[in-house]
C-alpha cells in the first residue's frame, strides 16, 4: 500500500469512513481512546498561558468529529476552539456532537489543511491535534504551519499512535492491526482501504525521539513525550519559544 499516495487524498479517504468512524474507533479501541484524549487534555498546561483574555484561543487540528475538542471543553470551559479537518463529512458529524453538547458557541469548525493555515502568526495559545500528524502530506509543513500560527510561550499538545517496543506486546498488536482491525472495518464500514492504510502509516511514523527531532527542527523548545498503554500510544508535547 501506498502511504504517500493515500495522503494525497486523506479527506476523501476519511469521508468514505466518516459514518462509521466513531464507532469503530470506540469498539476497536475497547473505548481506551477515551482516557488517551483524558490524558491528553491533561497536558495542556494552562498555567504557561500569558493570554489575560477571558476567552484562550486553541486550534484543534484534524479535529475530526470533535472528540478531543469536545474534550478539552469538559475540562476546559474558558477555551474558546478552532477546530479543522480535511474531510468534510468528518466535520458535519462533529458539527452534530458540537450542538448535541451545547458548545456552538465555544467549538467553530472550519475544513482546512493545515499545511496552508488561514490563520494569523500567533493567534493561538495551544495548538492540539489528535490522532492526525501522521496523516499530513508534508510532515514538516504542517509543524510549521501549527509553530506559525501558536503565540510565544504558546505550547502544542500531539496525540498519536505507536508502536509498542515490548516484543510479546508488539506480537498481539501486529496481528490486531494486520488482520481484525481491516477484516472489522470492512465488515463494518465496507471500506477496509482506510484501515489498512491505518497500519501502515503508524509503522512509517516517526516515534518518540525521532518525532520530538521533527518538532525540535520546525522550531518548538522543551519538548517531551509520553507513552500510553504499552506504547500504543504517545503524548508529545513542545512550545514556541
Amino acid at each position: 500500500m501506498n502511504v504517500k499516495e493515500n495522503k494525497k487524498s486523506i479527506g476523501q479517504l476519511f469521508d468514505r469512513i466518516a459514518g462509521h468512524y466513531d464507532l469503530l474507533n470506540h469498539l476497536l479501541t475497547l473505548n481506551i481512546d477515551k482516557y488517551w484524549r483524558k490524558k491528553t487534555v491533561k497536558q495542556i498546561n494552562i498555567s504557561a498561558n500569558k493570554n489575560t483574555a477571558e476567552e484562550i484561543k486553541l486550534l484543534d487540528v484534524a479535529t475530526g468529529t470533535c472528540d478531543l475538542a469536545i474534550e478539552i471543553i469538559k475540562q476546559h470551559n474558558d477555551f474558546n476552539i478552532t477546530g479543522i479537518d480535511l474531510s468534510a463529512k468528518m466535520l458535519e458529524i462533529g458539527k452534530m456532537k458540537v450542538q448535541k453538547h451545547g458548545l456552538l458557541n465555544k467549538i467553530t469548525l472550519m475544513q482546512q489543511n493545515v499545511e496552508n493555515l488561514s490563520f494569523f502568526d500567533n493567534e493561538f495559545a495551544f495548538v492540539t491535534c489528535g490522532f492526525g500528524v501522521r496523516n499530513f502530506n508534508n510532515l514538516d509543513k504542517g509543524l510549521k504551519e501549527m509553530y506559525r500560527v501558536l503565540q510565544p510561550q504558546g505550547q502544542a499538545v500531539i496525540l498519536e499512535f505507536a508502536y509498542p517496543k515490548n516484543i510479546f506486546i508488539r506480537f498481539f498488536y501486529n496481528i490486531y492491526f494486520t488482520y481484525i482491525l481491516p477484516f472489522a472495518g470492512k465488515i463494518i464500514s465496507k471500506d477496509n482501504t482506510a484501515y489498512k492504510y491505518l497500519m501502515k502509516s503508524v509503522k512509517d511514523f516517526p516515534k518518540g525521539e525521532d518525532f520530538l527531532i521533527h518538532m525540535k527542527s520546525c522550531g518548538f523548545e522543551n519538548l517531551s513525550y509520553k507513552n500510553l498503554t504499552f506504547g500504543i500510544a504517545t503524548i508529545y508535547t513542545g512550545y514556541k519559544h
